[in-house]
């Protein structure tokens, strides 16, 4: 049973495509012979600590401050290619917010993101498939604010109990669980299948 969700919120990179912001930085901790969790964990963390997450500042604040913290090598135009190129949209997620479109369920893209997101769409153009897209880089908030939620809630004129919220980081569907979202953490697409289909029985048919 779907428990009268009205909207289905999805993030972008880990779910409606590839990570490639994730698998991007361990392709260059590699090339800088760097440990690639430690680099993404430093990387991730200075993304919303210098403010480009949440559009205060800019990518070439940005990679200036990952190249004195890290050492890496590449410039501006290397880093992009290598981050955005790992971003790939994945069908089978295109299907399901089809699906829920011929359902009457309204979508939406809930994502922290910064202005790549931008540049990805007007490489892949998936935003005419959502209703929304609410961005970090344009919302001035990141989902590590629980008010991002009840934000994009009271934007969307929804209750928390109407809405199912689908992100690949817990920590952010704990988040949107404590604003009274319901919420899947999304790890692989047979897991994600069984538990979409528990919310929209026989949606996802083909995990």
């Amino acid at each position: 049973m779907n428990e009268g969700i009205e909207a289905v919120l999805f993030d972008f990179g880990g779910v409606l495509s590839e990570e490639g912001f994730r698998h991007g930085l361990y392709r260059i901790a590699g090339l800088n012979s760097l440990d690639p969790e430690g680099f993404f964990e430093t990387a991730r963390d200075l993304i919303a600590a210098c403010g480009y997450l949440t559009g205060r500042a800019t990518e070439a604040l940005y990679f200036a401050r990952l190249r004195d913290a890290t050492g890496i090598r590449q410039d501006d135009a290397e880093l992009r290619r290598i981050i955005l190129g790992g971003f790939v949209l994945r069908d089978s997620m295109l299907s399901v917010v089809e699906g829920l479109r011929s359902r009457g369920v309204r979508v939406a893209i809930l994502s922290d993101q910064t202005d790549w997101l931008a540049e990805l769409d007007g490489r892949m153009h998936f935003s005419p498939l959502f209703e929304k897209v609410y961005n970090s880089y344009e919302t001035g908030k990141s989902k590590y604010d629980p008010s991002q939620f009840t934000d994009v809630l009271a934007d969307m004129g929804l209750a928390p109990r109407r809405a199912l919220f689908i992100d690949d980081t817990e920590g952010h569907v704990l988040r949107a669980r404590s604003q009274g979202l319901h919420a899947i953490h999304y790890r692989n697409r047979v897991q994600f299948a069984d538990e979409m289909n528990g919310f929209f029985p026989g949606l996802v048919v083909d995990p």
